[in-house]
C-alpha cells in the first residue's frame, strides 16, 4: 500500500513543478500556460482572494513562481531589492540587495522579472545590474553590470528578463561592444558578446528560437529585429524596424516565423527567416502593442490594439474581431483556454474565452485595495500570471494572490 502513495506523491509534485512559470512570459516565452482544470467562469465579483502581501516597495517588476515560491524585484530602504515569498501564503521568505534604485519619471525602481534555474535566481536591476542569487537565502553570488559591457541606459531604465539556457544566462547591454551578451551562468564570465550588431537596449526581453534546424536567439532592438547564433553571438540575419519612443512587446516564434509588434504608431509585422535573410510575410498597424504584450494560441493572437482589444489570424495579419469598449488598455495572460487581461488605469482583471469568434466574458474584479506609492504618470503595468491554480497580480506594493482551480 506504501508504493501507490509514493508514487501519487510524485506525479502531485511533477505536477507542480510542470505548471510552475519560472521566468518571463512562463516556462516556454510565450505567455501561454499549459495548465488546466482552471474555472471557466467567475463569480460575481471575481475569485476569492488567497493572500495579500503589502510590502514589495515600487517598481513594474513581474514574477516567477518556481518550487513554491514567488520571486519578484521591488524597492526597500532605499535600495531595489529581490523578493521571495512563499507562493501558497504570501509569508515573506528572504530579500537581497541587487544594487541602487532607478530613478524615473513614470515611476522609480525596477521593472524585469525574475529568471528560476533550479537553485539559482537571475534578475536584471532597472539601473543594469545582472545578478546571480542563491534561491534558498537569497546569497548573492554574482554580479555584473550592464554598462562595464558598454551598455547605455535607456530612458525607462534596464527591463528585460534575462534568459537562462542551458550553461548560459542572456541580457541586452547594448552599445559598442555588442546588443546582445552571454554569461557563464555559474560564475558570470562573460562568454561571448554580439559585436556585429551595435544597437542600444529597448525593452524587450531575448527568445530562443530554433530556426531552419539552427538555435539561434531572437531579439528586438529600436531598428532592428535579429537573431544570434546561440554558440558564437554572431548574427544569423537581421530585419528592419522602424520603432518609436520604445519598442517593449517580446517577439512571438513559431517554427521559422517571428512576429513583432510595437506602440507610439508603429504597429506589426510578421517575417519568415530562411537562413541568412528575414522576408516580411505581413506589415500592418491591426495589432499596434504597447507593452502589455500579446500571445499566440493555436493560429491566432490576442492582445491590446490602438483600437482595443484584438484577434489576429498569425498566418496573414487579418484581423478576426476588435473590442473596444469592454476593457481599456492592458496586459494578458493565458491558460486553460481563457484569456486573463489586466486594465492599467483602473485595475479591472476580466476573464474571457481566447476564442476567434469573437470577445466572450466569463468574469471581472478590480483590484482591491490599490497603492498609494504608484507615481501619478504610472498604472497598473506588471503583467498577470496564472500558475499552479493561482492568478498572481500587482500593484505596486501589493502583491495579490486569486484561487482560480476549480
Amino acid at each position: 500500500m506504501k508504493l501507490p502513495a509514493i508514487i501519487l506523491a510524485v506525479c502531485i509534485s511533477s505536477l507542480a513543478i510542470a505548471n510552475d512559470w519560472p521566468q518571463f512570459r512562463g516556462p516556454n516565452r510565450d505567455d501561454v500556460s499549459t495548465e488546466t482544470g482552471l474555472l471557466k467562469q467567475w463569480p460575481e465579483g471575481g475569485p476569492k482572494r488567497a493572500w495579500l502581501f503589502d510590502n514589495a516597495g515600487q517598481g513594474y517588476s513581474g514574477y516567477s513562481i518556481a518550487g513554491g515560491k514567488l520571486f519578484t524585484l521591488g524597492t526597500r530602504d532605499g535600495k531595489e531589492i529581490l523578493l521571495a515569498l512563499d507562493a501558497n501564503t504570501g509569508k515573506e521568505l528572504w530579500v537581497a540587495s541587487i544594487g541602487d534604485i532607478l530613478g524615473n519619471g513614470w515611476g522609480d525602481g525596477p521593472r524585469g522579472t525574475p529568471t528560476v534555474d533550479g537553485d539559482r535566481i537571475y534578475a536584471l536591476s532597472g539601473t543594469g545590474n545582472l545578478v546571480c542569487v542563491q534561491a534558498a537565502d537569497g546569497k548573492v553570488l554574482w554580479t555584473k553590470s550592464m554598462t562595464d559591457l558598454g551598455g547605455k541606459r535607456p530612458g525607462w531604465g534596464f527591463t528585460e528578463s534575462p534568459l537562462v539556457d542551458g550553461k548560459l544566462v542572456l541580457a541586452t547591454p547594448g552599445g559598442d561592444k555588442g546588443t546582445m551578451a552571454a554569461f557563464d551562468k555559474m560564475t558570470g564570465d562573460v562568454k561571448w558578446q554580439s559585436a556585429d550588431i551595435t544597437e542600444g537596449a529597448q525593452y524587450s526581453s531575448i527568445v530562443p528560437a530554433t530556426l531552419g534546424g539552427k538555435k539561434e536567439y531572437v531579439q528586438l532592438v529600436m531598428q532592428t529585429l535579429f537573431g544570434v547564433d546561440a554558440e558564437t553571438g554572431k548574427l544569423a540575419w537581421r530585419s528592419q524596424w522602424g520603432g518609436k519612443t520604445a519598442v517593449i512587446p517580446t517577439p512571438i516564434v513559431k517554427g521559422d516565423e517571428v512576429f513583432i509588434s510595437s506602440g507610439y504608431g508603429v504597429g506589426c509585422k510578421k517575417v519568415a527567416v530562411k537562413g541568412s535573410e528575414a522576408t516580411d510575410v505581413f506589415m500592418n498597424k491591426d495589432l499596434e502593442n504597447h507593452h502589455g504584450g500579446v500571445l499566440r494560441i493555436g493560429d491566432f493572437l490576442y492582445g491590446h490594439s490602438k483600437g482595443g482589444w484584438t484577434c489576429m489570424n498569425f498566418a496573414d495579419g487579418s484581423v478576426k474581431w476588435v473590442e473596444k469598449g469592454a476593457l481599456e488598455k492592458g496586459a494578458v495572460t493565458s491558460a486553460d483556454g481563457m484569456l486573463y487581461c489586466l486594465g492599467e488605469k483602473t485595475g479591472t482583471v476580466v476573464l474571457a474565452e481566447a476564442s476567434p469568434n469573437g470577445w466572450s466574458e466569463k468574469g471581472r474584479f478590480k483590484l482591491d485595495p490599490q497603492t498609494t506609492i504608484r507615481n501619478p504618470k504610472g498604472a497598473i503595468w506588471t503583467h498577470p500570471v496564472v500558475a499552479n491554480g493561482k492568478l498572481y497580480l500587482r500593484d505596486q506594493n501589493y502583491i495579490y494572490c486569486y484561487d482560480v482551480k476549480k
